[in-house]
């Protein structure tokens, strides 16, 4: 009996095998499963993807030039030492671990080796105060030119608005009436309103305009209700962010820990430990691909240390002299998980945690909270993947896993000051460069 066949179903089932296994092929090629080699095929490769910020950087594995950024490398699973450089950048440096059918990304950072400086004040700078969204500097300059100048000034550092052309905005002017040079100023949580407390008079003060001391009324007598508005604001909004992390970081945070600043995309957090205790694993088994650096979970007092919420990891960055007494910032919110968060109108006493006996130690307090500049350890880089901070006579930035500590500048600047633009492509410090002119701020480009 002979058999009969269709040769179209034939030709499609055939065709549909090769569609089908070629695509498994793929997949497996894509994954790291196989690879061509000069010896043939081989199985259960890793992947690296070797990204750079600039681009069109040089990558060396194991001393070992084998591309040039943004390529996907298929490795064999192991250590591997990798190096990224580009002419005009310093190298970035980084032990990294590829594992099978996995992809490890550098996202390696570089900065200019001779980074430029541009002048962004001319006339003194006392008294610097940056804005709670890092957007805007407050300071004060008492102009020895012109009488008008002195005063208190903004400058606005957004992308959209910071003109060198244009300059500082002065927001008050100085009057026989108004001492400014002996206020203290603290910023709403918003970053558009300041309360400014002198010896004679409290104002507040528009941010985005010129204000007439002489129209702005007292607000001496509800200076106390707009702080505690404010403080429950910043207690609301920490909060909401602190929900993210797990219970067990909150309870550390909370209990366990100092000087706690979120970073800007609000998914790690910088902390000093106050006492010492095991932070447990808490996604198990750890996610694939997630990072390979060395992390420590048993923290310590005094060690500074970062945690990833999206991966569980939890780094140690460096190590501080606890400070005892209010010389901190501790959170507002301990009752993260609680249903119903406190209110002003239910709790009064509830926000007045940041409120001192004198005014300067409010302002001191409020300042400590909205940013890490005040710690005089390490500060968030906008890219919230990074740390930037001094040590001894040298500005560095480091990755947020304590790998790669790169000095971006090792010129004159005056130890009290060091922020970072908000899209990371400049430094602000405050410096002068003859014993007789005044400190004036300037932006160390880092493009």
């Amino acid at each position: 009996m002979r058999w009969s066949v269709n040769k179209g179903v034939l030709y499609t089932a055939i065709s549909a095998a090769i569609i089908i296994g070629g695509a498994l092929v793929a997949i497996q090629y894509a994954k790291g499963g196989y690879r061509v080699t000069d010896t043939g095929w081989q199985r259960d490769t890793g992947l690296l993807s070797a990204n750079s910020f600039p681009t069109g950087a040089q990558v060396k594995l194991n001393g070992r030039l084998v591309a040039a950024t943004d390529q996907t490398l298929y490795l064999d699973p192991g250590d591997y030492e990798v190096e990224i450089s580009k002419d005009g950048y310093q190298p970035w440096y980084k032990t990294m671990i590829i594992e099978k059918e996995l992809v490890t990304q550098t996202n390696a950072l570089l900065f200019p080796a001779a980074p430029s400086l541009t002048t962004l004040t001319f006339t003194g700078v006392e008294h610097i105060l940056p804005s709670p969204d890092g957007q805007k500097l407050l300071y004060y300059t008492a102009s020895v030119s012109a009488e008008r100048k002195r005063g208190l000034y903004i400058l606005d550092l957004a992308s959209s608005q910071f003109s060198l052309q244009k300059g500082p905005r002065q927001i008050v002017e100085e009057t026989s009436q108004i001492n400014l040079e002996k206020a203290t100023a603290i910023w709403s949580p918003d970053s558009t309103e300041l309360l400014l407390i002198t010896p004679n008079k409290e104002l507040l003060l528009q941010v985005d305009r010129l204000n007439d001391t002489n129209q702005l009324k007292d607000v001496s007598f509800q200076r106390k209700q707009i702080l505690s508005e404010w403080e429950e604001e910043m207690y609301l909004r920490e909060r909401q962010f602190m929900r993210e992390f797990p219970e067990e970081i909150v309870a550390m945070a909370t209990t366990s820990a100092q000087d706690v600043h979120f970073s800007p995309d609000k998914k790690r957090l910088l902390y000093t430990a106050t006492a010492e205790l095991t932070i447990p694993q808490i996604i198990t088994p750890p996610l694939p691909a997630s990072s390979t650096q060395p992390e420590v979970r048993t923290i310590t007092p005094g060690g500074i240390y970062v945690y990833d919420r999206e991966e569980d990891k939890n780094f140690q960055v460096g190590s501080v002299v606890l400070s005892q007494g209010n010389g901190v910032k501790h959170l507002l919110a301990n009752d993260v998980f609680s249903p119903n968060p406190v209110t002003l109108a239910a709790s009064p006493s509830a926000f007045l945690t940041l409120q001192a006996t004198t005014s300067a130690e409010t302002a001191t307090n409020f300042a400590r909270y909205h940013t890490p500049l005040f710690a005089n350890t390490f500060q968030w880089y906008p890219d919230s993947a990074h740390l930037l901070y001094r040590e001894d006579s040298e500005l560095k930035v480091v990755s947020y896993d304590a790998t790669n500590p790169t000095t971006v500048y090792s010129g004159p600047f005056y130890e009290n000051f060091l922020y970072p633009w908000p899209d990371g492509k400049r430094l602000i410090i405050l410096t002068s460069f003859s014993p007789s002119a005044p400190a004036n701020l300037y932006a160390v480009e880092l493009e």
